[in-house]
């Protein structure tokens, strides 16, 4: 990534894993980025986030099925009020819920 003239970032190059974003309504409560961080471990990934928890980033092994992914982030969703999900990577748009 680079940043550009103007100030915003420019994705200059992907690397080789899937990047999961998502956020709720102001901030994630610590419960919720447990059971996050446990879920990711489980594909494996790894889950991070700011310590106000105002969103999380998952980075998945691209090895691991986007299905795999999406159900676990769904899932997860489903139990988390108001958590969206989506891929970072612009190559997986079509595939985020």
């Amino acid at each position: 990534m680079q940043v550009a003239d103007d100030g915003r970032f420019e994705v200059v190059e992907q690397h080789e894993n899937p990047c999961v974003q998502t956020a709720g309504p102001g901030h994630l409560d610590p419960e919720a980025f447990a059971a996050l961080t446990e879920a990711a471990e489980g594909l494996p990934g790894l889950a991070e986030a700011p310590q106000d928890l105002r969103f999380v980033v998952v980075t998945v092994a691209r090895a691991v099925a986007l299905q795999a992914i999406e159900q676990v982030m769904d899932t997860w969703a489903a139990d988390t009020d108001g958590a969206e999900w989506w891929f970072g990577n612009a190559d997986h748009a079509d595939s985020a819920a």
